[in-house]
């Protein structure tokens, strides 16, 4: 497949809508050409776990690989991230939570320490900073959710900017969303932006003051679209 010379500065959704996974496969392979040979051999076997992992998996109308990829890209490109444990882990921050018995029986602990046994510890303790606990029935699941996110992200500096990259995919690409999932979406990310704030801010953060402006500034985007999805009069809706 031909891509366009430009394919390095395109913004993410355009290329997934206008060339699919093989565009943002292309893209991911321009942004690790950065890294030495052995960065990219970890880069590749994570982008290999992950397509295996969730190769049925399907996210609205997309492959959920598409998912992973921007959400990796972003910490390359935006995020101007170099460390190759924190790109690995943003590729495979969703296989514990959605694929633990491919990756080991025994449930997450086993899961994650594969995990540890292929990428490291380090990879290990990240991943599971963004893995959702089992929740309690009885309980709003959103709730918990954002609780849990503000314990773990709290003592995992990096794994704030791997999930506000996660965030940034769901919450502002909440508009590339169909169906009921938009407003179910937006109700359960719209609480977290004060959260995400307030940790991308901290001074432990381990980013750029640029980046945390343009972080800043997708937060403020995301809570545009929310407002707009969630604050329209009912008869519209």
């Amino acid at each position: 497949m031909d891509f366009p010379p430009h394919l390095g500065s395109m913004p993410m959704h355009a290329i997934t809508e206008i060339h699919g996974e093989p565009g943002l496969l292309e893209r991911f392979r321009l942004e690790v050409e950065r890294f030495d040979d052995a960065e990219r051999v970890r880069l590749t076997a994570a982008l290999d776990l992950a397509a295996e992992l969730h190769r049925d998996d399907r996210r609205v109308r997309e492959p959920y690989l598409n998912h992973l990829l921007r959400v990796a890209i972003r910490l390359m490109h935006h995020y101007q991230v170099g460390d190759v444990d924190v790109i690995v882990a943003g590729l495979l921050h969703d296989a514990v939570e959605d694929h633990p018995a491919e990756l080991a029986d025994g449930g997450t602990d086993a899961a994650l320490a594969t995990l540890a046994a292929r990428f490291g510890p380090r990879v290990a303790t990240l991943v599971a900073a963004v893995t959702n606990p089992a929740y309690d029935p009885q309980r709003d699941r959103n709730v918990q959710y954002r609780e849990h996110l503000a314990v773990s992200l709290d003592r995992e500096p990096w794994a704030r900017v791997i999930k506000v990259s996660d965030f940034t995919d769901n919450g502002v690409g909440v508009i590339h969303t169909i169906g009921p999932k938009v407003v179910s979406s937006a109700r359960k990310y719209r609480p977290l932006v004060p959260l995400f704030r307030d940790l991308i801010g901290r001074p432990d953060t381990p980013l750029s003051p640029e980046v945390k402006a343009h972080i800043f500034g997708q937060l403020d985007l995301a809570e545009e679209r929310f407002s707009a999805i969630l604050d329209r009069p009912a008869h519209s809706r």
